[in-house]
This record gives C-alpha cells, structure tokens and sequence, in this order.
C-alpha cells in the first residue's frame, strides 16, 4: 500500500513527481493528518480529503480542483493562489483560513465553517457556500458572480470591493457587514435580512425581491427592498402602516437615573393603553445624527410627549421637531415644582404645541394621564390629520 503521507511529507515536488508517474491513481488521503505540512503548489486534483486534518497546511497556489474535502479542517490552512475549482467543501472548516486569491469556481462548501476565513481577491464564482457560517470572513475584492450564499450568516463579513453581480443571498443574514464598494448587480435578495450594512459606493442596480419561481421584480436600494417585498405580497401592510402611525408615541427627557424612572412608567402606562411608545435617550450612538434620528422617530409618531423638566437635550430635540413637522402634536409635560427654560417660549407660536401639563410627581402624572397628556395630544393629532 502506498504511503501517502510519506511521500506528502517529502514535499510538493516529491509528491507532483509521483502523481505524474502514477496519473490513474485517485490518492485517498481521508481521515489523514496532515497539520501544518508544506504543500505549496502541490498537486491535489481529484484527490479525496474527507475528514482530513489540514490545520494550518500551506496550501499556497496547490491544484485541488474537485478534491473532496468532506468535513475536512482547514482551519488556519495557507490557500493563497489555490485552484478549488469544483472543490467538494460540504462541512468543513475553514475558519481563519486564508484563500488570498484562491481560484475557486463552481466550488461546493454547504455547511462548511468559514468563520474569519480570509477569502480577499478570490475567484469564487458560481461558488455554492448554501447554508455556511461565515461570521467575520473576509471577501475584499473576491468574484462572487453567479455564487449561492442562501441562508449564510454573513454577520460581519467583509465585502469590500467584492463583485456579488447575480450573488443569490436569499435568507442570508447580513448584520453589520461590510459591503462598501461592492457589486450587488442582479443580486437575488428575497428572503435577505440586513441591518446596520456599510453601503457606501455599492452598486445596487436590478436586486430581484421575489422569489426564482415568481416573476422577477427589481429595486435599486438593498436597505428598502424587505419593505418593497412587503408591500407587494401582503395584504394588510397598509393596515401595519396605518397601525404604527396610529399608535406610535416618541418620548423625550431628560435621561438622568431619577428623572428616568418617570419615563419608564410613563412609557409603561402608554403600553397598558395599547400604544407603542418609543423611548428617546440622547446618549445615542456616536455614529447616529441626533437630529436625523429624532426627525425620522417623529415623522413615525401620532404624537410626542416631550418632559421638558431638567431641560438639556430637549431644546435641541423640539427645534428638530416643531418647526418642520405641522402635522406632529406635540404635549409637553413640566415638573410643577419647576419652571420652563427660557428658549421654551419660542415653540408656543406653533399650534400644534400644546399647553405644558404640570405634574407633582410620578403618581400624579400617571393619575392623571388619559385626561390630561393622552386626551389633549388625541384630539389635536384628529384636528392636525383633518385639515
């Protein structure tokens, strides 16, 4: 019997020499352990690799097209420059491997482990990735065309650069992944879930919402096509967006810890009467544009309760309000041991700013809540939507 792991051992060019001596032979390297072995630019085509043990292998520019590396661990594996051309990479694990380059179209990898695998300026189209996990990998400027990467967690990823034109991502999870530069032309994205994504300079032209089986239906804008999905395939969405305007109440304050809990229970009261309150704290995310976020929670709300006690955030939050969003009733409330800061005066000009509603404490404003906050802001949200 042959001794495949003598002669790997040897070299790649040991081992080159031997395949072309023996080229009928279909070398079955299953279930060995080849850690950290040098095979550069060995030649591996066609060779079985199932439950092989390849950690941290240099595997650089080897030929390891339709090898299969079933359940194989590839895990810290060199594969700069490798060819993977329909490679069989069903369960296996890459994780933090490199394919800096690799060549690897028409490549099969369903449920194989690529976490924080590095796959920069890889070849990998048509390349089947269905169902991998592959939190943090690393795609910078690889060719994607054509590769199926449904139901992959992308959470991470990086895609910088990368081409994904025809890319099917189909319930591919995208949360806070990289896709600045890329090309998503022709993408398929039904089913696609994406949050917080970098998507500056991607090209997003004919992103295919429906399904394969339907009749195809494009957007341009990735961060709105669940939304236009939506839209197209579900009856009651109006009804959805109605509701959300219909109960939604943003309030503001002062986030200090005592002045907090007043807002808690206010936002608590509100959820008892069946309305979606939104808390607003202003030590929002660095990266977020407070007055952006503020205007955009607005334009979603019936109306806003804005606790103007201990006033700090609050003048700047009104300005992004008040004056651009006639259509917002807007009711203050004030602790009525205190007094209205002086800027305050400035929002009474506007009608749909209601009288300031003082309270003693937590238990009187709660008490007091239908009649005095939700009844007001109510029949100036009616008389503001009739006009």
């Amino acid at each position: 019997m042959t001794d495949y792991l003598a002669i790997l051992a040897s070299g790649s060019e040991s081992w080159n020499a031997w395949r072309h001596a023996h080229p009928a032979v279909v070398p079955d390297l299953g279930q060995l352990s080849l850690r950290d072995l040098d095979l550069t630019g060995a030649n591996l085509t066609d060779t079985d690799l199932r439950e092989a043990d390849l950690s941290g292998a240099h595997l650089a520019g080897a030929f390891l097209s339709h090898a299969n590396f079933s359940r194989a661990t590839l895990s810290h594996a060199d594969l700069t420059g490798a060819d993977l051309s329909h490679a069989f990479l069903e369960n296996a694990n890459l994780s933090r491997s490199c394919l800096d380059g690799a060549q690897a179209e028409e490549l099969y990898a369903a449920w194989a482990q690529f976490g924080e695998a590095r796959l920069d300026r890889a070849v990998l189209r048509r390349a089947h990735f269905y169902n991998c996990p592959m939190r943090g990998a690393s795609f910078r400027d690889a060719d994607l065309t054509g590769a199926n990467l449904r139901w992959t967690n992308l959470r991470e990823a990086v895609f910088s650069g990368a081409i994904l034109r025809e890319a099917k991502l189909g319930g591919a999870v995208l949360i806070d992944t990289d896709l600045q530069n890329a090309d998503l032309t022709g993408a398929f994205v039904h089913g696609l879930s994406a949050w917080d994504v970098n998507l500056a300079g991607t090209i997003q032209r004919d992103l295919v919402i429906t399904s394969e089986e339907q009749t195809a239906v494009t957007v341009d804008d990735l961060e709105v096509a669940q939304f236009m999905y939506i839209l197209l395939n579900h009856r009651r969405v109006r009804h959805v967006i109605d509701t959300i305007t219909a109960k939604v109440v943003l309030i503001l304050g002062r986030f200090t810890p005592e002045r907090k809990i007043i807002l808690d229970a206010l936002r608590q009261a509100l959820r008892d009467r069946k309305y979606t309150p939104i808390l607003f704290d202003f030590e929002h995310p660095s990266n977020r544009d407070l007055t952006e976020t503020v205007s955009t929670l607005a334009h979603l709300a019936r109306f806003v309760v804005a606790d103007i006690t201990d006033a700090r955030s609050i003048p700047q939050e009104l300005q992004a309000i008040v004056p651009h969003l006639p259509s917002v009733a807007v009711q203050p409330l004030l602790l009525a041991s205190q007094h209205e800061y002086g800027m305050f005066e400035h929002f009474r000009r506007f009608p749909w700013v209601l009288e300031p509603y003082l309270y003693d404490d937590q238990d009187h404003l709660l008490a007091t809540l239908d009649h005095n906050v939700i009844d007001p802001a109510e029949s100036k949200a009616r008389g503001l939507a009739s006009r």
